[in-house]
This record gives C-alpha cells, structure tokens and sequence, in this order.
C-alpha cells in the first residue's frame, strides 16, 4: 500500500509529529501541499490530508491544493488534525469542510483522526501561556500510530 501524506504544520509543530508517527506505521512519504506532483497522485493507494485546525477548519492550502485537483475516481483518502480544543460532533465538526471537498473530487474518505494540539494564536490565550500546552503528547503519538494500524486494516477491507 503506498500512501501519501499532505499536510501543513505552522506554529509549533503539532500537526508534523502527528503526521510523522502515522507515517512511521504507514511507511509514507510526507510532503507539504506546495511541494506536490499532482501527476504523481496516481501512483499512490492511499492519500492522507492533515493540518492544524484555524477557525474551525484545516488550513487553507490544503482547501487550494484540493481544488486543483481531478476527479479522483473513489481514490482512498483519511484526514487529521491538530486543534487547541477537543473536537465534539455536532458542536465543532473541524474535518467536515475538508472531507466535502474531498468527496466532490470523488475521493473515498475512510477515516479520521484528531488530537489536541498546544495553540497559541487567540489573541486572549497567548498571555496564559496558549491551551493544550504540552500537546501532541506522547499518548496522542501512540494514539496516531494506533489510527494508522487502524486505518491501514480498513483500507485492507475495502480493496
């Protein structure tokens, strides 16, 4: 199973360990959205999306990248994020906006993970030392590398 993960990691590096331990599992090559061959999209099984979340959705590079891209024909895809407060259904869906546009590409979107992540950027957190200090931990790494075995079983299933 080749895989392929797109991310972008800003502040202070929350999303790349998140990114690195599902690759470590997933043995897939990382790149940024700007540092992508669209042509090369093909030879990959598998394509995973992640960023810190900025206003209750993934960064926008990620939204252009998506955009440019082709009909991806059912094209297996999962989708991460990092967030300074914790992801609750129904109240904050941070992985919605992504995962609409990756299914009006017509990618298969099979999974999705998120953990807190140390955020700084609310003008009224930054004198408090920011929320979700100390985050990734090491349990949300253990955690990523989990999902990644999870989602590897579940691309297995689908094949």
């Amino acid at each position: 199973m080749k895989t392929l993960i797109i991310y972008n990691s800003k502040h202070h590096g929350n999303t790349k360990k998140i990114a690195r331990a599902i690759s470590m599992v997933l043995e897939a090559d990382l790149v940024k959205p700007d540092e992508v061959d669209i042509t090369s999209l093909s030879t990959y099984d598998l394509i995973g999306f992640g960023s810190g979340i900025y206003y209750g959705k993934h960064h926008k590079s990620l939204f252009d990248f998506v955009a440019k891209l082709t009909n991806q024909k059912g094209r297996k895809t999962f989708i991460f994020s990092t967030s300074g407060i914790k992801k609750i259904s129904f109240f904050n869906e941070f992985d919605k906006p992504l995962k609409k546009k990756l299914l009006k590409k017509d990618f298969s979107v099979i999974e999705e993970f998120n953990c807190r992540g140390w955020d700084t950027y609310p003008f009224w957190v930054k004198p408090f030392g920011g929320i979700s200090k100390g985050r990734p931990n090491e349990k949300d790494l253990e955690n990523a590398g989990s999902f990644a075995r999870e989602l590897k079983k579940e691309y297995l299933k689908t094949i």
